[in-house]
């Protein structure tokens, strides 16, 4: 098998152009990434993934999707329900721990059976970001609470929910988003927080869950442990602190590279999140100009890499046999106004 580069990338529109096909023929990445420029309908979304995988020759390689509920979600209706962010499973939680936790599992089997219909295998779900008063608004309702334990929880319950129904959970955003007072699509925060406070606070939800497959690293700088980069482009975050402290060795893949948060040009982002000792860049806008940079200086996919990538499918083979409608129907007794 043609060796995969270590790169996931998103393309322009609803079906691939024949620049596209002849790009992803010739650099291999190792996924995709679908947004909701891509998405019309099922069919279309269903021949869409089909030709990624045609174009890289390989039927197993992941397509991706963000599908976390509330506002971040890429399938609408009628594709998928309307489903509550993850701040509502977090009330309910509070409210009745088993109710929380059980909507929770649900509520991930259910995006399961929507993405897979249409061929799409990987969720960048769990969000293990613990927020805190007065951080930016980019988490926000999208948090499970402010509060460790039911970030754990509910994180848990999800991942295992979208194993459960064959999809494969990508947590985010290691180590951390909660304290960040700026939006990462549009700038770099910093971080001050002192060590044992990132450490019992922010660090514990991914150390907790941290035999999940995959993780998408956060745009932000943490003073305490590297001032002068962020954590996707920080060997010293990288490796002493998500490898080390918090002892994840799945695999770790960049947040998006087209954010403002990160400087530089493609290329030079690329190289730098590579250095820093993650497994895959993500480049997620499909601007061909942008893809070509980071394909420039994206290496192939080997070593402890490309054990953990492999490693990382193995994780979505065996489905439950749950029923849909059974399914959907307990859903519906925590929340109504599922449309």
């Amino acid at each position: 098998m043609t060796e995969s580069k270590s790169m996931i990338l998103g393309c322009a529109g609803k079906s691939l152009t024949p620049d596209e096909i002849r790009f992803y023929r010739g650099e291999r990445p190792w996924g995709f990434i679908l947004f909701a420029r891509n998405i019309g309908e099922p069919e279309q979304i269903r021949d869409l993934v089909a030709s990624m995988r045609d174009c890289i020759g390989r039927p197993d390689a992941p397509v991706f999707i963000d599908q976390e509920g509330g506002r971040v979600q890429r399938l609408r209706p009628p594709l998928a329900p309307n489903y509550p962010a993850g701040g509502a499973l977090g009330a309910l939680w509070r409210n009745d721990r088993d109710a929380g936790t059980r909507a929770a599992w649900l509520m991930a089997r259910l995006h399961a059976f929507d993405l897979l219909r249409l061929g799409i295998t990987a969720d960048c779900l769990p969000v293990l970001d613990v927020p805190i008063e007065g951080a930016s608004d980019v988490i926000g309702a999208r948090a499970y609470g402010k509060e460790p334990g039911a970030v754990i929880e509910l994180g848990r319950a999800a991942a295992e929910g979208l194993m459960s129904g064959g999809v494969l959970p990508v947590m985010k955003h290691i180590p951390g988003h909660g304290r960040a007072f700026a939006d990462t699509h549009f700038e770099l925060p910093t971080v001050d927080t002192p060590m044992d406070e990132l450490r019992r606070h922010d660090f514990a939800p991914f150390k907790a869950l941290n035999h999940l497959p995959m993780a998408m690293t956060a745009h932000v700088v943490y003073s305490a442990i590297d001032p002068s980069n962020p954590a996707t482009t920080s060997g010293k975050v990288v490796n002493d602190i998500i490898r080390g402290d918090i002892g994840f060795d799945g695999l770790l893949m960049s947040d998006d590279t087209s954010m403002k948060a990160l400087s530089g040009d493609f290329p030079t982002k690329a190289a730098a999140i590579l250095a820093a000792g993650c497994d895959l860049v993500l480049h997620c806008n499909g601007v061909f100009e942008e893809m070509s940079g980071i394909a420039s200086r994206t290496t192939g996919l080997q070593g402890r890499s490309l054990a953990r990538a492999e490693r990382a499918l193995t994780y979505i083979k065996d489905r439950d046999a749950a029923e849909e409608t059974a399914i959907r129907a307990e859903f519906a007794t925590y929340f109504d106004a599922v449309a």
